[in-house]
């Protein structure tokens, strides 16, 4: 019996080694892994489609309601800092205030402004049009505002400018500021008051002086005490105007004034 039953042993076919087993095992438990995966991801794509559709038919009843309600009035963006345009507010007018035009001009335009600001750049334009426009009639006025928590060399840029008053030189130094807005390092600064002219050994003390430093501090103060809050901000004879605003802006209010003070309007603002 024994012989026959080592007989029969020695008969059978071997099974597969070990490690065969062990890889057919994990191959089936991925297999299974997969399966399961697109079944769920299946499923989910199918609650997603039944949700888009549902959300479709809401936003489509919404949508036709909304259509069905009579238009509102559009309500005016309230003004920076609680300003009213239709107040006249003073604002502080020293005679070495770097200005364009005339004094006795009937119409004056206080601009509280960045040299690093992009919106103020974008008025330059917009107040040289004015001027061509409206001449002896307007005079516009420099506020300094640089905005330091934003404008880290705007600071820098208005210290500059105003050792450039120090020798005359205001506006052809704005002008090349706001030319080159992106480029406002100290050797930048100094490299613009060579192109216009300026005597550098003055320039660099100037820049250092207290009572410059001082001006510009006091016009960031009015700003503040007006409920100036960003730039730029303009005040045509105290009325205030807020941001880059087109021209057609400043020539309804410059007309206004002009009629309301008996002066005629140009002919070509009168249009």
């Amino acid at each position: 019996m024994k012989q026959q039953a080592e007989h029969q042993q020695a008969m059978r076919p071997p099974g597969p080694p070990f490690g065969r087993r062990r890889l057919d095992e994990v191959g089936l438990a991925t297999l299974a892994g997969v399966v399961a995966i697109l079944v769920i991801t299946f499923a989910n794509m199918r609650d997603i489609d039944r949700l888009d559709r549902s959300l479709g038919e809401r936003l489509g009843r919404l949508e036709g309601q909304v259509a069905a309600r009579p238009a509102q009035p559009a309500q005016p963006a309230p003004a920076q800092g609680g300003l009213d345009p239709a107040r006249v507010y003073q604002v502080k007018l020293a005679a070495d205030t770097p200005a364009r035009g005339p004094a006795s001009a009937p119409v004056t335009i206080a601009e509280f402004s960045d040299f690093q600001c992009p919106f103020c750049q974008r008025a330059v334009p917009t107040l040289k049009q004015v001027e061509d426009v409206y001449k002896d009639k307007v005079r516009i006025v420099w506020k300094h505002m640089p905005l330091e928590s934003i404008h880290k060399q705007a600071l820098g840029a208005a210290l500059a400018a105003e050792a450039a008053r120090m020798q005359g030189k205001f506006w052809e130094y704005h002008d090349k500021l706001f030319a080159n807005q992106r480029q406002l390092t100290p050797d930048d600064l100094k490299r613009y008051a060579q192109e216009v002219g300026l005597n550098m050994a003055r320039f660099e003390k100037d820049l250092l002086n207290v009572e410059n430093r001082k001006r510009v501090t006091d016009d960031m103060a009015e700003a503040r005490s007006l409920g100036v809050s960003g730039t730029p901000g303009f005040f045509v004879n105290g009325r205030f105007l807020n941001g880059a605003k087109p021209f057609e802006e400043f020539e309804r209010v410059i007309n206004e004034e002009l009629t309301k003070l008996n002066v005629p309007v140009p002919v070509r603002a009168a249009g």
